[in-house]
């Protein structure tokens, strides 16, 4: 029987909480497949779980998504073949592992011009930036959106994404030196929100106007910024909360600044469904292939050292993806 490493945790808490492990790989059940694990995606989300922020069952796993080789397959799964290259952002979140068994509907083939290192780094973070630009409210080129953290693992994935569309993208970071690297990545304008306030440079730049679109990952901090730099019928996404949750919002504001709109959408409401899932893996791995995405690795730790990795991403050093190796 196979044994698999894997990292968990028995109560929420710092990184200090989480654990090494092995344990026996179950078998593949009917719509399943096991998979052995070449490298690991560590995603802000991994955090909130671990934190608290996201209640959890214990002893619970981390980790959303991954990538490796095919080692077993349970029956009726036609889409994945033995020994073949793989990579899943899947909701269960237990990818913090050597080898893993999971719901083969969110397990993708992976081209061979992408490594398991960049698909590690990218199916979360670049399946989220699919459907914020393509499915979770109407974009085209020449349209505005406002992207807070423009140099983390999503928003260097975001600023590519937009350039390729056409799209006008006006970053924030916490330094010049992470604007400068946004900008770099095809971010149209970027601002140093630790030296301007951003929602004030947002109406400069837009001659008033406000923006189409702001797509926040950061929440409490920035929300109620995030509204002001928005032009009538415009729409707030928010889609994470590294500052913290958002406090409960009087939908009345919504009038009083617009007619604004309000959205909360989760990666785990799209790969639900199979064919979904398979549509958006594939359009990311296009726009891999076609060069419009570059992959940013910015840091690598052994799965051990996972804590490190989370230390790192909560104190915000780090820029671009990071990733675990078993």
């Amino acid at each position: 029987m196979t044994q698999t490493q894997i990292v968990t945790f028995a109560k929420a808490g710092g990184p200090e909480v989480m654990t090494l492990s092995q344990n026996t790989l179950p078998a593949p059940k009917a719509g399943e497949v096991s998979i052995k694990q070449e490298a690991i995606g560590v995603n802000y989300i991994d955090v909130y779980k671990r934190s608290g922020v996201y209640p959890t069952e214990f002893p619970a796993g981390l980790g959303f998504d991954a990538a490796g080789v095919v080692i077993a397959l349970g029956e009726g799964v036609t889409h994945l073949k033995m020994g073949e290259r793989v990579a899943y952002a899947a909701p269960s979140q237990e990818s913090y592992a050597s080898h893993r068994t999971l719901n083969a509907a969110q397990v993708c083939p992976l081209p061979d011009y992408i490594s398991f290192e960049q698909a590690a780094a990218i199916m979360l973070k670049g399946m989220t930036t699919q459907y914020l630009f393509e499915q979770t409210t109407p974009l085209k080129a020449g349209d505005t959106v406002l992207f807070h953290a423009a140099a983390g693992g999503v928003g260097l994935l975001a600023c590519q994404w937009a350039a390729a569309k056409g799209i006008i993208l006006i970053g924030t970071a916490g330094s010049n030196e992470k604007c400068a690297l946004a900008l770099a990545n095809g971010a149209t304008h970027c601002i140093n929100y630790s030296t301007e306030d951003f929602a004030k440079k947002v109406q400069e730049l837009t001659a008033g106007k406000g923006v189409d679109v702001v797509m926040d990952s950061v929440g409490a901090a920035t929300f109620e910024g995030s509204l002001n730099s928005l032009k009538p019928f415009g729409m707030m996404i928010t889609f994470g909360n590294a500052s913290g949750k958002v406090s409960p919002v009087d939908v009345g504001i919504l009038a009083a600044k617009g007619s604004l709109k309000l959205t909360r959408p989760t990666i785990a409401t799209y790969v639900a469904d199979f064919d979904m899932c398979q549509t958006m893996a594939k359009e990311l791995f296009n726009m891999v292939s076609s060069g419009a995405i570059k992959v940013h690795i910015g840091n690598r730790y052994s799965m051990a050292n996972a804590a490190q990795a989370h230390i790192d991403l909560e104190s915000r050093v780090t820029t671009g993806s990071s990733i675990l190796i078993p």
